[in-house]
């Protein structure tokens, strides 16, 4: 599969005054031209390219000797102290996965081989781009990183909540994360992709723009960790006790469903909550309501590989559930949370290359360059080679080896024998038949820097990723393009960036265009491989076409006033909590109000600290009087205003309405404003939330 490009392949381009080479993957090489520097390594080795890793083949393994790979994400391992350099902000939690069937036929891995095998698990949730001080709603990816405590050892299965990555090599991490952190001249924007730094290297990178259109997606503002997918992004292999291989790739799948934000309320909720998603998941545990997730997995055989349309070695590219359904295994639940937050969340220390016996890799050149680089990390982050004995990174099994001394030691080899073979029949020993066994893959080729003919299509999934959206959600890609390209002051770099979008779709380059004030549509950028418009859409990528069937687990806001009606609270709440959602009281003051009866209300929030975007839904529980006083209350007309522009369902009672006229909104606008009367019409409130949104009212709102 794996071809030379031709001469034809390869074309010259002209950017910034700098002469730079496309290759057949449609990489870009800088060449010596004029004054411009020759890239060096830190010992003044000039650098012959700067793309691709050594690999074997050119789609085989990264060579060890590759010391200009090793060099530049050694140093970029060692930038930050302590902070790690990407997910620093990250929330953890303790829990189980529980194996559905055994997988025996597939994978010799222990916790697969026994129907209702329960693992040990911590999860650690995180935003990549932004400082541990960051807010949790900034666009971004999120990280999704799994330890199982196998019996066999530690298993870390380090993904996203997108199945795909910016880059096909690893050896342009440290550019991406380089172009996507605070301009390091002036030290912002903070957990922002919206500058040039950015969006140049992506305009001048053509594998990014599946990665794009996802993190312009809704899929980069979730809702909640509870209700977005896990991936393990990259192709890995399972081996069974016959060391025969199967290809595999990790989906977690909510149990609630998918649900993510609008830019709007993110904006608002960064400013009102920056810690939402944490508090989220803390009160859902605390509450007793485990979130839990779904594992599935596509396997395929070589055959499959060799069939299918893309490389299934490429990172940038996805196998469509439609075409290999995933097979569910096992469930992940996560019932407790840490003890001491920094002792255990931001402790632990995963590594890709952490995998017991049956689960090995493929020649993925993102996932080997990960593999390579994550002690390194950790190492620099923890401060010692023994961050394994701290105990959340420790197994929970038993485990032997010499390894001893170094800071921090909490435990030594016993005895006179720290070394092997011995005399003496002491210590450990290898085991051939129980020990991990690579899988014996034939590997051929010659040392080569270079990306694989079968990396160079860049647009074909991109476009069939927005093409399977929904209309709102296509819409929100186009805002979201809007809003980052409008942050950018170079104008060469927008225009790119539009040239990219008309390789995706035309209709949404020339939106982009027209808010941008690009009078004049560029050019389609060049692309290696002419992109695809056969590809069917897939509707397992959308959020809209994958949410729950019930408003379990979401948040109703009832906003109450002095006078409000006790009894029909009760009844709100009782059609609320039956349904399995939690109803949180906002009030004038944070203490509560008297109702009508002359009981006490209590609310968890005042209306100032309370703001409409911290619920899924709201309803308006007010007297005649207590309306009057809040239309004067500029945090209650926005309350209002902003559950509306946001699509959410609103309940009212009669008195309500003057509420609503005031903030702009008219009572019978659309089916979204649901009037109570009685216990009946509580109960129909709550059914109508199960949408969670009424999207046919964005296009009215304009937000």
């Amino acid at each position: 599969m794996a071809k030379t490009p031709s001469a034809s392949a390869r074309k010259l381009v002209t950017v910034h005054d700098q002469k730079l080479e496309r290759g057949g993957g449609g990489e870009l090489h800088q060449t010596a031209a004029g004054d411009t520097p020759i890239l060096t390594t830190a010992q003044g080795g000039p650098v012959a390219d700067d793309q691709n890793s050594l690999k074997i083949g050119s789609r085989g393994p990264t060579a060890l000797e590759d010391f200009h790979f090793r060099e530049k994400i050694f140093h970029f391992d060692h930038e930050r102290i302590p902070e790690r350099v990407v997910h620093a902000r990250g929330y953890g939690a303790h829990g189980y996965f529980e194996t559905y069937d055994s997988l025996a036929a597939y994978t010799r891995a222990d916790l697969f081989q026994r129907a209702g095998e329960k693992t040990p698990a911590f999860v650690r949730f995180s935003t990549v781009a932004g400082s541990k001080g960051s807010a949790d709603l900034a666009r971004d990816v999120r990280g999704f990183a799994v330890k199982l405590y196998t019996k066999q050892g530690n298993w870390d299965l380090v993904g996203n909540n997108i199945p795909v990555f910016f880059i096909q090599d690893a050896i342009k991490f440290p550019d991406i994360i380089h172009s996507v952190k605070p301009e390091p001249d002036r030290a912002f924007p903070q957990a922002q992709s919206a500058h040039d730094n950015f969006w140049d290297f992506i305009s001048l990178t053509p594998e990014s723009m599946h990665m794009i259109m996802w993190v312009m997606s809704d899929r980069a503002i979730p809702r909640s960790f509870r209700f977005m997918e896990g991936f393990g992004v990259h192709t890995f292999r399972f081996v069974n006790a016959k060391d025969e291989s199967t290809f595999v790739k990790f989906h977690w799948k909510p149990k609630l469903g998918l649900q993510s934000v609008v830019w709007n309320e993110a904006v608002k909720i960064n400013g009102a909550d920056p810690d939402f998603h944490r508090r989220d998941l803390w009160q859902a545990i605390q509450s007793g309501n485990f979130p839990e997730w779904e594992m599935r997995v596509q396997l395929f055989d070589q055959d499959f590989a060799d069939s299918f349309d893309f490389d299934v070695l490429d990172p940038t590219k996805i196998i469509p559930e439609e075409i290999l359904e995933p097979v569910p295994v096992g469930r992940l639940v996560l019932d407790r949370m840490p003890d001491n937050f920094f002792a255990e969340t931001e402790q632990v220390a995963f590594m890709t290359q952490n995998v017991p016996p049956g689960i090995d890799f493929s020649n993925d050149p993102l996932l080997q360059g990960r593999n390579f680089s994550y002690l390194d990390t950790q190492l620099k982050r923890l401060g010692s080679a023994n961050f394994t004995h701290l105990p959340i990174n420790a197994p929970k099994c038993p485990f032997h080896h010499f390894q001893q001394d170094g800071h921090m030691a909490m435990r030594n080899p016993v005895g006179r024998v720290n070394y092997q073979p011995n005399s003496f029949g002491e210590g450990p020993r290898e085991s051939p038949r129980q020990g991990f066994r690579s899988f014996a893959d034939a590997e051929e080729g010659q040392k080569v820097r270079l990306r694989a003919e079968s990396f160079a299509d860049h647009y074909s999934q991109a476009r069939q990723f927005f093409h399977s959206q929904t209309g709102p959600e296509q819409r929100h890609i186009a805002m979201a393009l809007t809003f980052e390209l409008s942050k950018v002051e170079t104008p060469v770099i927008r225009e790119r960036m539009v040239a990219h979008l008309l390789n995706i779709d035309e209709g949404l380059a020339e939106t982009v265009a027209d808010k941008l004030g690009i009078k004049k549509l560029p050019a389609p950028a060049a692309a290696a491989v002419a992109p695809r418009d056969d590809l069917q859409p897939s509707p397992a990528l959308s959020i809209i076409e994958n949410g729950p069937d019930s408003f379990a687990g979401r948040k109703v806001g009832v906003l109450v006033s002095p006078g409000a009606d006790a009894s029909l609270l009760k009844k709100l709440q009782t059609a609320i909590e039956k349904e399995g959602a939690v109803m949180e009281v906002v009030a004038p003051k944070v203490g509560g109000v008297e109702a009508a009866d002359g009981s006490w209300i209590e609310a968890r929030h005042m209306i100032d600290g309370g703001p409409s975007v911290l619920f899924d839904a709201v309803a308006l529980l007010v007297s005649e009087q207590g309306a009057e006083r809040l239309t004067g209350e500029a945090a209650a007309r926005d309350f209002v205003a902003d559950a509306f522009a946001h699509c959410k369902f609103i309940a009212f009672t009669p008195e309500a309405v003057p509420l609503l006229e005031k903030a702009g909104v008219d009572a019978e606008a659309d089916e979204g404003l649901v009037p109570l009367v009685d216990a009946k019409a509580t109960k129909a409130f709550v059914e109508t939330c199960r949408k969670l949104r009424l999207w046919g009212r964005e296009k009215a709102v304009k937000l």
